[in-house]
């Protein structure tokens, strides 16, 4: 075997380890995507998860942020029966709120 081969080899072997963690990595990141689920589908009635999902589809961030609230608000056992939609609404504002800065020149 000359030492073009054994490079070759060894890019072979980086790249499937690589494939291989990746794979992982999307894995791991779609079975933590379907427990958020499962909880969200518990505590929230179908027309709040549906406005959360129309949330996720347009800001991401703000989907993760309520998303984290609602699943410590389960932890903490701070949520009673499911969270309707006005509530959820209420929440997504409070959480959405741009806090605004204004600059005064003098």
């Amino acid at each position: 075997m000359n030492e073009e081969d054994e490079i070759r080899k060894r890019k072979m072997e980086e790249l499937k380890q690589q494939y291989a963690q990746q794979n992982t990595e999307e894995q791991r990141q779609v079975e933590a995507e379907a427990q958020l689920s499962a909880v969200l589908r518990k505590v929230l009635t179908d027309e709040a998860r549906t406005r959360l999902n129309n949330v996720k589809l347009v800001n991401q961030e703000l989907y993760l942020k309520v998303s984290q609230a609602l699943l410590y608000f389960v932890q903490a056992k701070r949520l009673q029966g499911k969270m309707g939609d006005a509530e959820l609404k209420d929440l997504l504002s409070k959480m959405g709120a741009k806090k605004e800065i204004n600059i005064k020149r003098k």
